[in-house]
């Protein structure tokens, strides 16, 4: 398997890569189950955290330990996203987005409650990787439709070509 070496501080990982429909090998960036990589990202990107941020929003799964980490050390608190709807969600506001990367639309579930806390609030956007920026703009209308304001798009990584106004820390080749 090939793999792509990322340093960030003073980590360092091999990232394995997958195939990705037709778009060929893509490096996987894997935040869960490895709090080092995780925390080395973190302390590099507080510091890219658009002046002015009154919360951070972001979708469950990998960017959740990063978006937290974030929020730990910026003081900044932070909502998700769910990719599936639970039950005990009051009023949920929904969006449905391409993913590039999965190949597969995708639904993103907003809990009203969750909701509420964006209103009237400058909302960045964290994501572990922003490529189209398909998620990002899904995130931004949600965001909209809560009553915020999108204050700014950040990730650890960008690969590919996105239109978005996009803070990240590193490129990451489109597809090796």
């Amino acid at each position: 398997m090939e793999q792509l070496n990322v340093t960030v501080g003073a980590v360092t990982r091999d990232l394995p890569t997958v195939r990705v429909g037709s778009t060929g090998r893509v490096p996987l960036v894997e935040f869960i189950g490895d709090p080092e990589f995780t925390n080395a990202v973190a302390a590099e990107m507080v510091a890219l955290i658009p002046a002015g941020t009154d919360m951070l929003l972001s979708v469950v799964t990998n960017a959740l330990p990063l978006v937290h980490e974030l929020s730990d050390r910026s003081g900044v608190p932070y909502v998700v996203v769910r990719k599936k709807r639970r039950t005990y969600m009051q009023e949920p506001l929904i969006v449905d987005v391409p993913s590039m990367t999965m190949g597969v639309a995708e639904t993103l579930w907003l809990d009203g409650p969750h909701a509420a806390r964006l209103k009237g609030k400058r909302v960045t956007i964290v994501q572990d990787v922003i490529a189209s920026g398909g998620t990002a703009q899904a995130l931004a209308r949600l965001t909209e439709r809560a009553g915020g304001t999108v204050n700014g798009f950040l990730a650890a990584f960008k690969q590919g070509e996105t239109s978005l106004p996009l803070h990240y820390l590193r490129e990451l080749p489109k597809t090796i």
